[in-house]
């Protein structure tokens, strides 16, 4: 009985010792593997190198990215940074790459094939009434390599007009600018009386300030005041009794804009959704002219369309002060809204206006494409002092169809040569050639 109770008691012994020295293995193994692992880290951003840039320069490249050195490394940011600079007048098209450099670092490599960004700009209008008007101009849009534009232009419609410009988005930082512009333009303005219609020689000249904001790649607001001079002179045409023939006043206009921008461009295709909100709300010095405001907004849609197709809309809505008044701010122009209309034919203090168009690549190689397009443009306006009912007048509808060119050069900023025509299929309508630089929207 005592040999059996000695045998147990060492039993029990060696299986203590045996547990002793498994838990000692473990906590030994462990301690040695916190030793010799090191600790994992999030993968870093080593370096930011931009290539292929020339006049573009890299500082400002890097001002303007979200991916910095010393920050992790985020996919998503780097795709919104190709974006982000893809928008640039400067850059014609942009990728990244991404390589290992130590200790789960990377260098990030930025590649840009830049654009050529001294630009002229032509826009030439007519229709079959024998209207004939054109604005031509010169701009820098990468001046100092900063992405800072620069220019003005000479429009000649049947007066003179000019005007220069400079805008600097990100004058000090990647989200504050400015922007400065004056114009003086002087056109020929039809003025819609009860008793018919009486021409006028209508001239603006104003000066513009705006501070720039960017909240992020998507984001962004734009706000200022403009002080300007109208001056009106009869010319010819009827006249009424309440209206004068010849008046000048001073105004204010203060502006707020607000942009949501999501689109995205692959060269001449682009997709994705955009919305411009323009808010301005008008001061005169003259009591007898009453305070205004007006508000348009545009929402522009882009899809791709198979390998060369592009589908392109904009959906502009507007309304301002509802005054009782011939000089109302909204105006049916075949260089703003509707191809083919005619230059300024109508006006209204409300406004519809859908463009629709589909964008075909016929030559695509490596310096130039050509591109075909059948657009839809159809509008309607609110009377000077209507109602919402005029939306649907026969007599204020306007529906254009009409087919069109594009000549786009790859190398250049905006270098698309453009030609419209456009036929009127509604009540009393024309039909004409638009003729210009930069896509129609």
């Amino acid at each position: 009985m005592r040999v059996s109770h000695r045998i147990k008691t060492s039993h029990t012994i060696v299986k203590h010792l045996l547990c002793l020295f498994f838990f000692l293995g473990v906590a030994f193994y462990s301690q040695a593997q916190e030793q010799t692992i090191p600790e994992l880290k999030e993968p870093t951003v080593w370096s930011v190198e931009v290539q292929g840039n020339k006049r573009l320069k890299a500082s400002f490249v890097k001002l303007i990215s979200n991916v910095d050195e010393g920050k992790m490394l985020d996919s998503l940011m780097l795709e919104q940074d190709i974006i982000r600079l893809k928008r640039l007048p400067a850059v014609g098209h942009a990728y990244f790459q991404v390589f290992y450099s130590h200790d789960n670092q990377y260098n990030v490599f930025y590649t840009i094939e830049e654009n050529f960004t001294l630009n002229p700009q032509l826009n030439v209008y007519t229709t079959n009434d024998e209207e004939f008007a054109y604005r031509v101009g010169l701009y820098e849009f990468n001046t100092l390599g900063r992405n800072i534009a620069f220019g003005g232009f000479y429009q000649r419609d049947i007066f003179d007009s000019f005007g220069a410009g400079i805008r600097a988005p990100f004058l000090f930082n990647n989200r504050v600018g400015l922007a400065f512009t004056f114009q003086s333009l002087t056109t020929q303005e039809p003025v819609f009386l009860d008793e018919g219609t009486a021409e006028y020689r209508y001239n603006n000249t104003s000066f513009e300030i705006l501070g720039l904001y960017e909240f992020n790649f998507k984001h962004r607001i734009e706000a200022g005041i403009n002080i300007f001079k109208e001056d009106y002179k009869y010319l010819f045409g009827a006249t009424a009794d309440d209206i004068p023939t010849d008046f000048s006043v001073n105004k204010n206009l203060v502006k707020f804009i607000y942009e949501y921008n999501g689109l995205d461009a692959y060269y001449q295709y682009v997709k994705g959704f955009k919305s411009t909100l323009n808010v301005q709300y008008v001061t005169a010095n003259d009591e007898t002219l009453p305070n205004f405001i007006i508000w348009w907004n545009d929402f522009q849609y882009f899809s791709r369309v198979g390998e060369k197709g592009n589908w392109a809309s904009r959906l502009r809505v507007g309304l301002a002060t509802n005054a009782d008044s011939p000089f109302a701010p909204f105006s049916v122009d075949n260089n703003l809204n509707v191809r083919g209309v005619g230059n300024t034919i109508d006006r209204g203090t409300g406004v519809i206006v859908l463009n629709t168009e589909y964008r075909h690549t016929f030559v695509d190689n490596s310096s130039y494409i050509l591109q075909g397009n059948g657009f839809i443009d159809a509008g309607s306006w609110r009377n000077p002092g209507g109602d919402f009912g005029d939306f649907s007048a026969n007599q204020n509808m306007r529906v254009y169809p009409g087919l069109g060119f594009r000549f786009i050069h790859k190398k250049i900023f905006n270098a698309t040569f453009r030609v419209d025509y456009g036929y009127g299929i509604t009540t009393d309508s024309t039909s004409g050639f638009v003729f210009g630089i930069g896509q129609y929207f």
